[in-house]
């Protein structure tokens, strides 16, 4: 077999863990990250066969969780209380390999974690947000969890409903519309940790690839690490600009006709019914 620290993925991995810590995403113990592997990607690093040992979900109701859609599905995911600024220095203690049990409620550790460790106490809300983005999308593979400093502080000062917190993203950077057309999903505060926080996230991956966890931090997902980090980081920049303008009356902004010659330019399919002009409404209402 070949060293597994050497595979592209691991070292993928590391790299957006690191860039994560170094972006003040990630604070502490904060944050988590799992990835959707491929078999073929991992037959010459790893026996399958293998089982290293086995561990039960936490922090879900075993007779409400149930994981089988995903049974067979192998993810490489971040450890319980370890800091994103060690992963890059010791991946097999901070790392796991991990694979859905064919009962649902448990996970067979194939490498990593070998400290005694566990994976994330968000894993099982992972998972629920894997299941909702791959019924949409069936390229989806990553899911990130992470705390950006700006759209935290947006959190506490800006409505939360998602129509005018995706459209105030969408003026703050022209590239906001592009990359995320379909908006910003929003949560009310909730406990995170916990099935109901990511049942609830999940509803909401299914029409948003980022969803914001009121003074918390953020969920994106997408097809690769890249889709997935672009995302967040393009949604913190816009975050970042609001923040600075603060009570500063704005005197030019990006317009809705701006964005629709954006939306027409890269043949999007925004969400109409975020806009505020009756002009571009109605077209949500043709859907």
């Amino acid at each position: 077999m070949k060293d597994i620290l050497e595979s592209s993925f691991i070292k993928e991995f590391c790299r957006l863990t690191t860039n994560m810590y170094r972006l003040g995403w990630d604070e502490r113990n904060g944050g988590n990250v799992s990835y959707l592997l491929k078999e073929e990607e991992l037959k010459d690093y790893l026996d399958l066969t293998k089982v290293i040992r086995k561990i039960p979900f936490a922090g879900v109701h075993p007779t409400s969780f149930d994981a089988t859609p995903l049974a067979g599905k192998i993810f490489l995911v971040t450890g319980t209380g370890k800091y994103f600024k060690n992963v890059e220095l010791d991946p097999k203690n901070n790392l796991g390999i991990v694979r859905i049990a064919n009962n649902g409620k448990e996970a067979e550790l194939l490498w990593g974690f070998e400290d005694g460790g566990r994976f994330t106490s968000e894993f099982p809300a992972h998972m629920m947000s894997h299941m909702a983005r791959l019924s949409v999308d069936p390229n989806n593979r990553i899911v990130m969890h992470c705390h950006p400093t700006n759209l935290l502080a947006m959190s506490y000062c800006h409505p939360l409903d998602e129509a005018s917190f995706s459209h105030t993203l969408w003026e703050m950077s022209t590239e906001c519309i592009v990359v995320f057309p379909e908006g910003v999903g929003c949560l009310p505060w909730m406990l995170c940790g916990t099935d109901t926080i990511g049942e609830a996230t999940a509803a909401k991956m299914k029409d948003f690839r980022l969803v914001l966890w009121p003074f918390h931090g953020i969920y994106g997902a997408g097809k690769d690490i890249d889709e997935a980090f672009g995302l967040i980081e393009t949604a913190e920049k816009a975050a970042s600009v609001y923040n600075v303008i603060g009570s500063r009356p704005i005197l030019q902004t990006i317009t809705e006709d701006d964005m629709a010659e954006l939306i027409s330019l890269f043949n999007l399919s925004p969400r109409w019914d975020f806009f505020k002009e009756e002009k571009y409404r109605s077209l949500a209402k043709k859907k």
